[in-house]
């Protein structure tokens, strides 16, 4: 009896032994046909190590090719924990090449994971702190190739093209904007190391290549942003302002052709700058009341109307209007007396127009301050743009109307002004700015994107923009902004002196001066915005200072994007405060003997008795006071 019970125990016993080794074979056959790829992959991951490499961010030019954002190949440092033998000398020997604390350094090196980059302090660092760590041979500290976003000409247009955060990304203008575009993909070296960080040299080390992102070409323009940036520099070491900046568009596309602010920083070294400097790309992102350069939006409009013949029609100007009681001055103590509208304008009279305003009405110059697009943004593709602020519909009555007229009581960005005016003098076009032109991949060369110019809407007809521009050039030749005035260029521009407003009120001292310019006025193909806040050490009117700024600029930029001279143009009309300027003759050729004036003075350069060469060439201007240089030679 007991040996059959043992028998049948036997059996079960050899049942369940040859269930289990059947399970194990249909295991092992699943393990090795069916699941080996998937087993495999899962094993070579638990032994892989990743290397970082970073990719290059996409680089970004101007309009003409020159490179403005580049990177530089650098090192950054990265250990594998496991590999360590000895954490403290390590973590000592790193935090005193890296200058960081020692302990922070020890808890890095000692975390539980495959690999640790040492971030912040062991990213990009310089050539010899490399070549420092990579002498010591520490046991399981590597340096792994890395890119530093590199800004050959550190300040130039710095708010503008902003800068990128450790991990290389965009955290600021440009940079930010376009981000998606200009980030690489990165890649890596994988190496396959046991669990105790040993080679397994079965495998080979896997190389991943890093994709560097797409490259920018801007609508900037070199030869316009080199001369607002000297400018710029200039006027601001002399005046001491607040801050000073600078715009300048196409007016027949919207295009940006150069843009800076002052106080400005390095986007280099941005972690050593203010905040409040990098934060405001002051062309996009500073409101104030305009002044009287608004005045060009508001005579369009009157004129977009027929509201009045500009040579014809008259307006006697005694000194003030009153409105509902508020008392309305002009800039000039007791008017300017009997003028056309032509004159109003030249003469930026206030009371002339708060006429205007009156003659346009509440609803009508209301809609032509939205149709010129100053209640909202330009939509610019760049980022940190303002609104700036205008009256509700309900409370623009009648003083508001008036003040509104001439550029006060309203507060817009630059950009949204000189997109106004230059549809004041394009044709009537208002247009979308834009600031990058288009989008490339290096590699391939391929487009990815190109801009192409936005028409938004037709503000006022070709025939109304034709006599504003006829009407602004008398402003620079017959009114406030003669010392915009360049023989050979038909420039047309209007001048702005406007109160500061802080918190709400006027501000007891100080203004912002600007002076708008066209060029050249018959077929503009630039608007060029010039303000300054708050200067100190000058005269405080737009016309007085910033439009001797704005000449400077457009004397060097417009033989620089080879606008040529004009033979005829409207002469300038002197006044006893006006410089004099004496047309230079020709001494090429004589002997230094014959080398005389009556009208100017001269300055020989070289040796020798016969004049070689002159500045100013024969038939330019010089100012009264100032030299012609003779150059002299054999």
């Amino acid at each position: 009896m007991i040996f059959n019970i043992t028998l049948h125990k036997l059996k079960w016993i050899k049942k369940i032994l040859f269930l289990l080794i059947l399970a194990i074979i249909i295991r092992l056959g699943y393990s090795q046909l069916i699941s080996y790829k998937s087993l495999t992959s899962k094993a070579i991951t638990s032994w892989q190590r990743g290397f970082p490499l970073e990719a290059s961010r996409g680089k970004i030019y101007e309009a003409n090719g020159e490179t403005l954002v580049d990177n530089l190949t650098t090192s950054s440092v990265i250990v594998v924990p496991s590999q360590i033998k000895d954490p403290i000398h390590t973590a000592y020997e790193l935090s005193k090449i890296l200058g960081c604390d020692e302990k922070k350094m020890l808890e890095k090196i000692k975390k539980k994971v495959s690999v640790e980059r040492i971030q912040p302090e062991g990213r990009q660092i310089d050539d010899e702190k490399a070549y420092a760590i990579n002498r010591l041979k520490l046991p399981g500290v590597y340096l792994v190739q890395d890119t530093l976003r590199y800004y050959p000409k550190k300040n130039y247009l710095a708010q503008t093209l902003g800068f990128v955060g450790i991990d290389n990304q965009g955290l600021l203008g440009l940079e930010l904007k376009y981000d998606q575009y200009l980030s690489g993909t990165n890649g890596s070296i994988n190496y396959y190391m046991n669990a105790k960080s040993k080679n397994l040299n079965i495998y080979p080390a896997d190389y991943i290549y890093p994709t560097s992102g797409f490259d920018m070409t801007l609508t900037v323009d070199n030869r316009v942003q080199d001369v607002i940036e000297r400018e710029l520099n200039n006027a601001y070491a002399t005046y001491n302002p607040d801050s000073i900046l600078a715009l300048a568009m196409n007016p027949n596309t919207g295009a940006i052709l150069g843009m800076s602010c002052k106080p400005d920083f390095d986007p280099n070294d941005y972690k050593n700058a203010d905040s409040t400097v990098y934060n405001r790309n002051l062309p996009i992102w500073k409101t104030y009341e305009p002044g009287s350069t608004f005045k060009i939006i508001t005579f369009s409009s009157a004129l977009n109307e027929n509201l009045f013949d500009m040579d014809k029609d008259t307006y006697y100007d005694k000194g003030y209007e009153i409105v509902k009681g508020a008392r309305i001055k002009s800039w000039k103590k007791g008017g300017h007396g009997l003028q056309t509208f032509r004159e109003v304008l030249q003469n930026s009279s206030n009371p002339g127009f708060v006429e205007i305003g009156r003659r346009l009405g509440k609803d009508r110059l209301y809609n032509y301050v939205k149709k010129f697009g100053l209640m909202k943004k330009t939509n610019v593709d760049l980022t940190g743009e303002s609104t700036g602020l205008m009256f509700d519909y309900d409370k623009f009555n009648e003083v508001e109307q008036a003040t509104v007229a001439f550029g006060q009581g309203l507060s817009i960005t630059p950009i949204q002004l000189v997109r106004a005016v230059s549809a004041c003098v394009n044709g009537g076009k208002l247009y979308e700015p834009y600031i990058v032109d288009k989008i490339v991949n290096p590699k391939t060369k391929e487009v990815v994107y190109q801009k192409k110019k936005k028409l938004i809407r037709q503000v006022i007809k070709e025939e109304t923009s034709k006599k504003v521009r006829d009407a602004l050039e008398g402003v620079v030749t017959d009114g406030g902004g003669k010392n915009a005035y360049i023989d050979g260029y038909r420039i047309g521009g209007k001048t702005g002196t406007a109160q500061r407003a802080i918190n709400g009120t006027y501000a007891g001292n100080g203004y912002i001066l600007s002076f708008i310019g066209i060029a050249p006025i018959d077929e503009p193909q630039i608007v060029l915005y010039i303000a300054m806040d708050n200067p100190k050490n000058c005269v405080q009117y737009g016309g007085t200072t910033a439009a001797p700024i704005a000449r400077k600029m457009l004397v060097d930029i417009l033989p620089a994007l080879n606008i040529k001279k004009v033979s005829k143009q409207r002469e300038k009309a002197y006044v006893w405060t006006d410089v004099k300027t004496f047309e230079v003759k020709n001494y090429v050729g004589l002997h230094k003997s014959q080398v005389k004036s009556d009208e100017y003075g001269f300055e020989f350069l070289g040796e020798g008795n016969k004049v070689i060469d002159q500045l100013p060439r024969v038939n330019e201007k010089i100012e009264e006071g100032q030299k012609v240089k003779i150059m002299l030679g054999k």
